[in-house]
């Protein structure tokens, strides 16, 4: 399926949007890097969007250092806040709809039982502050992707990690008592492919299925490259050397409800495609 629409896609170096850019491939399509876009410059986003003329903005240009964003307050709002609110302003002077990507971080995972799209929003952490203002931003005609633990073939992500330390046969620890779904980027971009067919609205969760520990995560890689367990040892949050500046969410489990609402799919379970996207990276 190609989109009728002309699609303008921000933060063109990252792993989403490289996906995002392959499974709209065949439309009109500008595909913007940092360099060539900084959306946290309102003048360079008016510019750009009265340039090409997009009838939908996919933003996928984010601060996504967790611990990072804790010691560049400013950056984290300039990128993760002000830069939404510049493109929605971009966009009513062209017409165009927004996509705002965003992230489980908005919720403070103290919940029982999965997040899902209507659910009280309390970041614990820098980054999701700064990603909920971004959502803030957005209008009611605007589309917001709720998506989580993001991983994939393209750029540096918790995936690519794990398998380059079980190639090497080191010794790894991984926190079991957060949990969440492992999202992959090219399911992620389909239903967001989906989505925009649909001129759907409002907040979406997009995560692939099943839920588990960064730890069950880990040991799941493990076991499909044939690695030794023992080569994983789980641990807790209390126990990470050097502690994480950012507290994250013990539940980041997002319920696709919305999704199924509209009579779509979610991602599949994510044992299904990691097999897949190991057999490239481990190429």
């Amino acid at each position: 399926m190609t989109s009728e629409y002309k699609i303008l896609i921000t933060g063109g170096n990252g792993q989403l949007s490289i996906d995002l850019a392959q499974v709209f491939e065949g439309t009109d399509l500008v595909v913007l890097s940092h360099e060539a876009l900084d959306i946290s410059q309102s003048h360079q986003v008016e510019e750009a969007l009265q340039h090409y003329k997009p009838e939908v903005v996919i933003n996928a240009a984010a601060l996504t250092d967790v611990d990072g964003c804790e010691h560049n307050v400013e950056q984290a709002q300039l990128v993760n806040a002000q830069g939404p609110k510049n493109l929605v302003r971009g966009a009513q002077l062209v017409g165009a709809r927004v996509v705002q990507i965003s992230t489980d971080y908005v919720f403070d995972g103290a919940l029982d039982r999965p997040y899902v799209e209507c659910d009280q929003t309390n970041p614990q952490s820098i980054y999701g502050l700064t990603k909920l203002a971004g959502e803030q931003a957005m209008r009611n005609s605007d589309l917001i992707v709720r998506t989580s633990w993001l991983c994939g073939l393209h750029g540096s992500n918790i995936l690519k990690t794990i398998v380059q330390l079980a190639q090497t046969g080191k010794p790894m620890s991984f926190v079991d008592d957060q949990i969440g779904h492992p999202s992959f980027t090219h399911d992620v971009a389909t239903t967001i492919q989906q989505l925009v067919e649909l001129e759907a609205q409002g907040i979406f969760h997009v995560t692939n299925q099943g839920s588990v520990s960064w730890y069950q995560f880990a040991k799941t890689i493990l076991s499909l490259m044939g690695r030794p367990s023992d080569q994983l040892t789980a641990i807790t949050s209390e126990q990470l050397q050097p502690p994480r500046p950012a507290l994250r969410p013990a539940n980041s489990v997002l319920d696709n409800r919305a999704l199924r609402t509209l009579g779509l799919e979610s991602p599949p379970d994510f044992r299904i495609t990691l097999p897949k996207l190991l057999e490239v990276l481990c190429e």
